[in-house]
């Protein structure tokens, strides 16, 4: 298959970008890494009029990092970017769990963290642990900015709540805390394809080694990202049990609602999520205690 009919333009500066966007709405789409878009155009599931390229737009890619605030993310840095930084994964090690397990190299070299947010498919690791982490989503129009937490953000299948004229700037992450241990894990059917079902987990201990704080989000086995943190809330204040872990995952199960594919039945689905919850709150536990 090819691509329908489109007009391809070359973003000069972000402004120009926006200004774009602003005027041909919900027509225009941006060209990042191109990874889910094209596909998606050479199957003529996504037909938009308008390519707007933002390669050009450096401003948007990179790392920064604030002592003791926030981690920045900018929307255009790329997968491959992101897996070199030796920083970056120390200090957000979920996404040193999660990257290896995004398609394949010659993808994670184009792919982008912003596309893959903005795309919000809901088998994808990424959302996930933004959704786990709490992130915030910093969003830009012609008209201003605005932020939006990684919970709201994503709104079903995928859909999230960028409008018509916006686009996802960069992502904040939280600073790393003490105490904390993370986990993320997932079945796919082979490396590389889109998770069966994936869970990703944060655990914060006091000093006394019982749990503080608790984080869990799933990916695969709902419309999008699906927040199972109160489930896991049941955690706080105790020290790591099996009986208390096992008891989060089966709240897990009973709360997702997978639909199930041509891979996986919805109950091999369901059967899988509490498997891996049981799994990486146990590690996430585990490291928290390394890391005391």
């Amino acid at each position: 298959m090819k691509p329908a009919p489109f007009k391809y333009i070359a973003a000069s500066s972000l402004d120009h970008a926006l200004a774009l966007k602003a005027e041909h709405g919900d027509e225009a789409r941006f060209l990042a890494g191109g990874q889910s878009l094209i596909p998606a155009m050479n199957f003529r599931l996504a037909r938009p009029s308008v390519l707007i390229d933002i390669n050009g737009l450096r401003e948007l890619a990179g790392v920064e990092h604030s002592e003791g605030a926030e981690i920045r993310v900018g929307a255009l840095t790329r997968y491959q970017s992101l897996e070199r930084d030796s920083r970056f994964l120390r200090d957000c090690p979920l996404f040193a769990d999660a990257l290896p397990h995004i398609a394949h190299p010659q993808i994670r070299n184009r792919g982008t963290i912003g596309g893959n947010l903005s795309h919000a498919d809901p088998a994808s690791e990424l959302p996930a642990i933004a959704v786990a982490m709490q992130a915030r989503m910093r969003i830009k129009s012609a008209r201003g900015k605005r932020e939006v937490a990684a919970s709201e953000f994503f709104q079903g299948l995928l859909t999230t709540d960028i409008q018509s004229d916006e686009m996802l700037l960069e992502i904040a992450l939280p600073a790393p805390t003490a105490r904390t241990g993370t986990c993320f894990m997932e079945v796919a059917r082979r490396r590389g394809d889109f998770a069966l079902a994936g869970v990703a987990a944060i655990v914060t201990v006091d000093d006394h080694g019982r749990c503080s704080q608790a984080r869990l989000a799933l990916c695969g086995v709902g419309d999008g990202p699906v927040d199972a943190s109160d489930a896991a809330s049941s955690l706080v204040g105790q020290q790591r049990s099996g009986e208390a872990i096992e008891a989060v995952a089966a709240e897990v199960q009973d709360m997702i609602e997978p639909s199930g594919n041509v891979h996986a039945t919805p109950g091999y689905q369901r059967h899988i999520a509490g498997v891996l919850t049981e799994r990486a709150l146990g590690a996430a536990f585990e490291r928290a205690h390394d890391a005391a």
